[in-house]
C-alpha cells in the first residue's frame, strides 16, 4: 500500500473548528452520505476517538469496519489526524489515511487529505486509484459543507 492518492481543499474557518468537526463521529452520518452509522468504541487518554466502528454504503462499496485513530494536533487545530484499519472487514483488507491541517488561528484552513485502500478483491491500480480519488473529493467536498454550513 505505498501508493497513496492526495488532494486537499480550503476551508474558510478556522482550524480548530475544522478539527472538531473531524473528531465529532456521532455527526457523520447526518453529513457524510455514505457513512450510514458510526459508534466510538475507545477514547484515548486525551478524550478523543481512538478507534471508531463506521458502516458505510458507497454504491459499489458496502462494508462495516473500525479504524484506530491517532491525533498529533496542536491546541489551535493543526497537525495531522492519521487512522489505520483496526478491525477485519468483508470488503476492506487495508485503509490507511491521515487529514493535515494548517492555517492561522482564525483561518482559512487549509485541509489535505491522504488514502490509501486495499480491497479483498482484485483492482487495477489506476481503477484503485480512481476510486480513491472520488472518496477524497467526496469527503473534502462534505467536510466543508459542514463547516462553512
Amino acid at each position: 500500500m505505498a501508493n497513496r492518492t492526495e488532494s486537499s481543499t480550503q476551508v474558510d474557518a478556522a482550524p480548530v473548528d475544522v478539527l472538531a468537526v473531524i473528531e465529532d463521529f456521532d455527526a457523520y452520518p447526518t453529513w457524510a452520505e455514505a457513512v450510514k452509522e458510526t459508534e466510538v468504541l475507545a477514547k484515548g487518554q486525551d478524550g478523543r476517538p481512538a478507534r471508531v466502528r463506521f458502516s458505510l454504503d458507497a454504491g459499489a462499496i458496502k462494508d462495516t469496519y473500525a479504524l484506530d485513530y491517532v491525533w498529533d494536533v496542536a491546541a489551535d487545530g493543526t497537525g495531522t489526524v492519521r487512522w489505520t484499519l483496526a478491525e477485519p472487514a468483508s470488503l476492506l483488507k487495508a485503509l490507511d489515511g491521515s487529514y493535515r491541517l494548517d492555517g492561522a488561528p482564525l483561518g482559512p484552513t487549509s485541509v489535505s487529505y491522504q488514502l490509501a485502500v486495499d480491497l479483498r478483491i482484485p483492482m487495477l491500480g489506476a481503477l484503485r486509484r480512481k476510486a480513491e480519488q472520488g472518496i477524497i473529493d467526496t469527503a473534502l467536498r462534505e467536510l466543508k459543507k459542514r463547516v462553512e454550513g
